[in-house]
């Protein structure tokens, strides 16, 4: 099977293994470190990945009651919150096939989330890479649609496009950069409008 041809649960599969293959780099004051997640530490991130992957509607529910919709995640960051970062790695190690609510749409939830979630501890920890082409051409498509993340009336009236791999999207005034700056533009990380360029790049920041 070629990377073309894997379903969008072998890809988070594959965004997981190497989130973990990289959490288990990391330093124990990395752990402590901010991610670009507002008030989450990078073991707070960690936490949010895997909170959901043995919920289903009924723990959802549970969680919603404790928190709200609004603060859902926080809910399940603070249930996790007793974990060592060798205990999320633990679990996360058990769970790098996404499950419960992450299993969702195909795996659709755990490779967008796990993508996003990677690039927020990636990027506080100024640890870049390189987001596998196959993985980041099958996730952009996915967000301007996505109410949950918000990025429809982030770029509502303009047009993305990206400069490294293969995706655009939009009509409007243009903002080009790398399709991982604009998956992180898109879904609310100021950090990456820096490296965005063109006409419509002044007001998909003004829109943070």
């Amino acid at each position: 099977m070629t990377a073309t041809q894997k379903s969008l649960m072998d890809l988070a599969f594959d965004e997981r293994s190497d989130l973990a293959a990289f959490l288990r780099t990391l330093a124990p004051d990395d752990w402590q470190a901010p991610s670009l997640c507002e008030r989450w530490t990078v073991k707070d991130v960690v936490a949010h990945v895997v909170s959901y992957d043995e919920l289903g509607a009924f723990g959802l529910a549970r969680r919603f009651a404790k928190g709200w919709v609004v603060r859902a995640n926080e809910v399940g960051v603070k249930e996790f919150a007793v974990l060592s970062p060798e205990d999320l790695l633990a679990y996360l190690g058990t769970h790098l096939r996404p499950q419960g609510l992450t299993a969702g749409f195909g795996g659709m939830i755990g490779l967008v989330d796990g993508m996003i979630h990677h690039q927020d501890i990636r990027r506080g920890l100024s640890r870049p890479r390189t987001v596998p082409v196959e993985r980041l051409e099958r996730v952009l498509p996915l967000v301007p649609g996505n109410p949950r993340l918000g990025a429809g009336r982030r770029i509502k009236g303009l047009r993305l496009e990206a400069t490294d791999v293969s995706w655009q999207h939009g009509t409007g005034p243009g903002v080009s950069g790398t399709g991982e700056a604009l998956l992180m533009a898109m879904t609310g990380r100021r950090a990456a409008l820096d490296e965005l360029s063109g006409p419509g790049a002044a007001r998909l920041a003004e829109r943070m």
